[in-house]
């Protein structure tokens, strides 16, 4: 009797540590910054009159700075492709930087980075998106500005 109940808490320990395994995944790719503007919710939810220009994509001159701010933006990507998640993440921090530029005055964001977990790339064509087993993530750091 007490070899079978070693035999199962045994075998339900082995299970959880495999579940916490699992769980524990963090991965880091890189999408196209085209797909995301391009989705439907994009077009829809973004301003028209707001610009924006990743890495070191040319832009008009700049008339005024309003100073760097940082975009920090989650989504549950339970039962989500990442590429899919990521794109709703991306979405989100666009809209922040958006939000931030109509308050300020600006009519563009700048110099748009990744900076998730504090790494920086810089890309006119691609942004790091941190996905796990329930949220995925994006963190950018952009220059709001009224340009001439």
């Amino acid at each position: 009797m007490k070899r079978r109940l070693f035999a199962v808490m045994l075998v339900s320990s082995l299970g959880l540590l495999a579940a916490g395994r699992s769980s524990a995944r963090d991965m880091k790719n890189m999408w196209p910054i085209s797909d995301a503007m391009g989705t439907a919710d994009a077009k829809a939810k973004l301003d028209k009159g707001i610009k924006y220009y990743f890495g070191d994509s040319t832009h008009p001159e700049v008339a005024r700075n309003f100073g760097v701010y940082m975009s920090n933006k989650k989504t549950n990507g339970a039962n989500k492709e990442d590429k899919e998640a990521c794109e709703w993440a991306f979405l989100s921090a666009m809209i922040s930087f958006q939000e931030r530029a109509v308050a300020l005055g600006g009519d563009a964001v700048v110099n748009i980075r990744s900076y998730y977990r504090k790494n920086e790339i810089s890309s006119p064509t691609q942004y790091e998106c941190g996905s796990g087993a329930l949220m995925s993530g994006v963190t950018f750091q952009g220059e709001v500005v009224k340009l001439k």
